[in-house]
């Protein structure tokens, strides 16, 4: 059945809404995708925008892309950082396979500003990681060595989430943590990728149009590691087991002390949560102003 068209109306203010929190216009297809809690096809999306279910001050448009109410500057903004974004992609993708063929890697994503081809000059490549279980902190060393390696050519890397394969299911059940996961590019690891979606399947009634991955164009790969088997071996042995708990004993005794804990960090044998910043309570705040704003100009 299709939605009505109240709420597609709202579903749609929403989505444009949230992107705008990132100076983000979006496409009717990417509106189609990322459409807050309301399943629709992309034709009827794509007839709401044009057919005049959104009056002219509630939505924007400037070419193919939809903006709040004066927010139409913003398309130079994002072509802008399309730019910006395509010169990184090739580096984002080759150092996201180097993690993947790294000793206990089951997983690739990348995250952040770039997933959208939203990058700013200062932005890092962000990464998810998922590892094999009970293998993390002694994986995340791997990847910490990497990062270090990675910077001298002044480039930063970014692996700010550690998750274990047996600890997929999220806990935070927020819009914010919908759109990253429906967002997120798989670099390596596909059939763990789809486990995730799975697992979180609660992300479907926020984001119901949002199956997939986001870019298919960016195909996961198996790593090229042929020595991985070997290291792995290797390290799941009595010497190895010592060396993860002391790893994840020393980083949590750090992480602990230079920084109170929040509900966006977390340090455990299955899961490194290191978003220091905040970051999705104040998205999730900004987006509530936004709502505000959207639902006044409707009731106006």
């Amino acid at each position: 059945m299709p939605p009505s068209p109240a709420s597609l109306r709202q579903a749609i203010l929403q989505t444009i809404a949230y992107a705008d929190i990132f100076d983000y216009p979006l496409t009717a297809a990417e509106i189609h995708r990322y459409l807050i809690r309301v399943p629709a096809a992309l034709d009827t999306v794509v007839d709401a925008l044009s057919n005049g279910l959104l009056a002219p001050d509630e939505m924007a448009r400037r070419g193919e892309y939809f903006t709040l109410p004066g927010r139409e500057g913003l398309v130079e903004t994002r072509e802008q950082r399309a730019r910006l974004s395509a010169r990184l992609w090739p580096l984002a993708v080759r150092y996201g396979r180097a993690i993947a063929g790294l000793p206990f890697v089951r997983m690739v994503a990348l995250t952040g500003a770039l997933a959208v081809d939203n990058s700013r000059t200062d932005d890092d490549l962000d990464y998810l990681i998922v590892t094999e279980s009970g293998r993390l902190w002694t994986c995340r060393a791997w990847v910490i060595l990497l990062v270090h390696l990675v910077a001298r050519s002044g480039v930063v890397i970014c692996p700010n989430y550690f998750l274990s394969e047996n600890a997929l299911a999220l806990d935070d059940r927020s819009l914010f943590t919908a759109r990253e996961l429906a967002q997120m590019v798989p670099l390596s690891g596909l059939s763990v990728y789809h486990h995730m979606r799975q697992v979180n399947a609660w992300a479907d009634a926020l984001l119901p149009n949002a199956h997939g991955p986001p870019r298919p164009d960016v195909p996961a790969t198996r790593p090229r590691a042929p020595l991985r088997p070997l290291a792995e071996t290797l390290l799941r042995t009595p010497p190895g087991d010592w060396l993860e708990r002391w790893e994840m004993s020393r980083k949590i005794t750090k992480f602990t002390r230079l920084h109170p804990h929040t509900n966006e960090t977390h340090f455990s044998p299955d899961r490194c949560q290191g978003h220091f910043d905040g970051y999705r309570a104040k998205t999730l705040a900004a987006f509530d102003e936004r709502v505000k704003l959207v639902g006044t100009r409707g009731d106006s």
